[in-house]
């Protein structure tokens, strides 16, 4: 196999006690974990451990699913990735924040925050939010039109690096002879009045560290490849061939070109659930053990709901129906309702092998094997231009991760393909992407 040039990069996703739904089952999982800043802050430093580029909270504005199905409710994840900072130096710390149920002063100032107490660490996955329940919880009694929350996507980001850039990094001067703390004339603020959105003043902390936390966007629709073309620096994607991803990556970096972008300037990660074992056999077992843990009448509902279709029109022991709702007609996730039918069409499974094969990554493509299968996997990907790195799920925590970083990393830094030592800083050092310059100043500063 041709050797592709540089080294991949690796961000840790967490979630509660393992990205499979029945992990909270198994002996060893705590039910409780998922509210423990303990339980995250002994993750972050495995992730750490194993030299990882980032970690990545994921977060919505809304109950997930029956409180029956998993262990639900999750901590504000730019406080808790706060917590994470006081015990880590090196690592990325990345929280998902909507567009759809904030406001960009809040939000640019929450994660500027972050940035500043991380010492440059933080990153911000930007999401529209999908789901009517979510809106109802913000004075709406309809979700807002897919296109409509991207548009409001794309302004909120343009507010938020007018509000990082509100400061030069030279503002503050801390000049104790002349009695000037800071330079009044390198403060500019955005005066911004827009479609969605008006702000006025600058932001009330200085200029992040990174200059931008770093920006990460995780949706595959064609609103959602527009809005990281435009504006991602890493992508978090689902996709479940070879095939598939080598598309998507190449369709995003052309479409990143298109805009006069950098396409090396974005790096894209799709998911993969790592199920590991000494021998396959073992990994297989652990496998089918997760999957028979699985409540199939809650991921009825669950699928259902992403489907666009009533929970009384799909069997367990039958195929998908043959009319579905196209992926036009959808609202919410658009791209994760056509992965998961183009899934089960192509392999022609039940409803209830459906549900199985999305109880440990919801659509994110689920291997198992053993440590040297899984860094097979990933080189491959890697060297069929199909990836910048991958976005790593484990199905149980912590004994996922610690597995993925003590047996996976190993080989993967053998081979050449990942690095030994962190090198920079920050998270942008990490990922090899540059400080941003500020807008207002014609000049780089920093």
């Amino acid at each position: 196999m041709t050797r592709r040039p540089g080294t991949l990069h690796l961000n840790a996703f967490l979630m509660g006690v393992g990205h499979h739904e029945a992990a909270w089952r198994l002996p060893e999982s705590d039910p409780y974990a998922h509210t423990d800043v303990r339980h995250f802050q002994e993750l972050a430093r495995i992730a750490e451990r194993g030299k990882l580029d980032s970690l990545f909270l994921a977060d919505s504005p809304v109950l997930w699913n029956n409180v029956g199905r998993r262990p639900s409710g999750a901590l504000e994840p730019t406080v808790l990735l706060t917590a994470l900072a006081g015990v880590t130096r090196h690592i990325g710390l990345i929280a998902t924040a909507s567009t759809t149920y904030n406001e960009p002063f809040n939000l640019a100032r929450r994660f500027a925050s972050l940035d500043h107490v991380s010492g440059g660490r933080a990153g911000w996955n930007i999401v529209t939010t999908a789901g009517v329940d979510a809106a109802r919880n913000f004075n709406l009694d309809e979700l807002p039109a897919h296109r409509d929350r991207y548009a409001r996507a794309a302004e909120f980001v343009d507010v938020s690096r007018k509000l990082w850039d509100s400061w030069a990094d030279d503002a503050p001067r801390g000049d104790k002879a002349a009695g000037i703390w800071g330079d009044q004339e390198r403060i500019f603020p955005p005066g911004h009045v827009g479609r969605f959105f008006k702000v006025a003043g600058a932001l009330n902390v200085p200029r992040p560290p990174q200059g931008y936390p770093l920006l990460v966007q995780a949706g595959s629709s064609e609103d959602g490849k527009e809005l990281a073309a435009r504006y991602a620096e890493a992508v978090f994607t689902a996709q479940q061939t070879l095939a598939e991803a080598q598309t998507f990556y190449a369709d995003l970096k052309a479409r990143t070109a298109a805009l006069g972008r950098d396409p090396d300037g974005i790096r894209i990660l799709p998911g993969i659930v790592p199920v590991l074992g000494a021998t396959e056999a073992q990994a297989r077992a652990l496998e089918d053990e997760l999957e028979r843990l699985i409540r199939p009448e809650y991921a009825l509902r669950q699928l259902a709901t992403t489907l666009g279709v009533p929970p009384d029109v799909l069997h367990l022991d039958r195929e998908l129906p043959a009319e579905l709702p196209d992926e036009d007609q959808i609202e919410g996730a658009k791209s994760r309702r056509t992965l998961i039918v183009d899934l089960a069409r192509r392999e022609r499974l039940t409803v209830r092998q459906l549900i199985g094969r999305l109880g440990g990554g919801r659509g994110h493509r689920t291997f198992a094997g053993t440590p040297e299968q899984v860094a097979d996997a990933i080189e491959e990907w890697w060297n069929q231009g199909a990836a910048d790195g991958f976005n790593i799920m484990p199905p149980v925590l912590p004994s996922g991760l610690v597995a993925f970083v003590d047996h996976v990393v190993p080989i993967l830094q053998r081979r050449g393909l990942f690095r030994t030592e962190y090198t920079g800083t920050t998270l942008r050092d990490n990922y090899g992407l540059p400080r941003p310059a500020n807008q207002f100043l014609s000049t780089v500063v920093g």
